[in-house]
């Protein structure tokens, strides 16, 4: 979680710092592009001001109303600004462009554009490389779309994720404003807001995806759940693991339930012996699962 809030401060600072530059910049030369770079900085923004909310909001510990604690807070923060990255960030921006292509207006002197511009991608770029090389810690030799799909702390892959898609925006505005000016070709700005839109409503999707896989309640892996049911069946007192129910309530915490036939010849205090036994492995063996609920068959 440490190395996530690095990522997201990084990226805080990095938008914060751009944000107004390219609002200032927009409204002098009379850049569409350059607006909605602005609207996604300032979108990104306002996302790790959420990301940085739902991590504190799920530290929270457990009460009475909420035996499991509130790490599902993150999740649903995170849910919400994909949301917003697809609102705010995607189709205003989609807007922008096809407002400024149905009524295309020259640009002004670009040269302030392309300081921001240069300003913006050291920034991002930065931001970029810090979001990587912390989501890269928790991978474990997995491949990158398989980690996203794997991981469940949606604040490790958002950042990279924002971060990719502001650099790969700055570049299609950096690229199509220059040949705009250059060739007095107006409505390519407001093509470069809707390229910038659609890359966002991209991300918006897979991240809105990820979260609601997590936030409706994802199960551990097929090969940890396999695991488990050995390590249960190795007590002498089991004949055999039947089914396991579990569930995720926060990157760090999971909820288990097994289903487990015991040998016939136990009674109450042997199986009550043996359920102690398994939870007490369990949780040695797996220290994410902080709740093991075993029902006899």
């Amino acid at each position: 979680m440490a190395n996530n809030r690095k990522s997201i401060y990084s990226a805080l600072a990095a938008n914060l710092l751009i944000a107004l530059t390219k609002f200032i910049a927009g409204a002098f030369t009379n850049s569409s592009s350059m607006i909605s770079e602005g609207i996604h900085s300032t979108v990104d923004t306002t996302n790790q001001l959420l990301l940085l909310y739902g991590l504190r909001r799920s530290k929270k510990p457990a009460d009475e109303y909420h035996p499991f604690g509130y790490g599902k807070e993150l999740y649903f923060w995170s849910f919400v600004v994909s949301i917003l990255i697809f609102g705010l960030g995607g189709a205003l921006s989609i807007y922008q462009g096809i407002l400024h292509i149905l009524k295309p207006e020259l640009m002004k002197d670009p040269f302030w554009n392309y300081i921001v511009l240069v300003l913006s991608l050291i920034f991002e770029g930065t931001s970029l490389y810090i979001a990587v090389k912390e989501f890269n810690k928790t991978r474990n030799g997995l491949k990158w779309w398989d980690a996203i799909i794997k991981s469940k702390d949606p604040s490790s892959f958002l950042v990279v994720f924002e971060d990719g898609a502001a650099v790969a925006g700055l570049i299609v505005v950096m690229v199509l404003m220059g040949i705009s000016h250059t060739f007095q070709i107006p409505e390519l700005d407001g093509l470069a807001s809707i390229i910038v839109g659609l890359i966002l409503v991209f991300v918006s999707f897979i991240l809105a995806r990820e979260s609601r896989s997590l936030l409706m309640g994802e199960g551990i892996a097929p090969e940890t759940r396999e695991k488990i049911a050995k390590l249960a069946e190795e007590d002498i007192a089991v004949v055999k693991t039947k089914n396991i129910l579990s569930t995720y309530q926060s990157p760090e915490e999971v909820v288990l339930m097994l289903i487990i036939d015991f040998e016939d010849h136990l009674d109450t205090e042997e199986i009550t012996e043996a359920i102690k036994r398994i939870r007490e492995n369990i949780k040695r063996e797996f220290p994410l699962v902080h709740f093991v609920i075993i029902q006899p068959e």
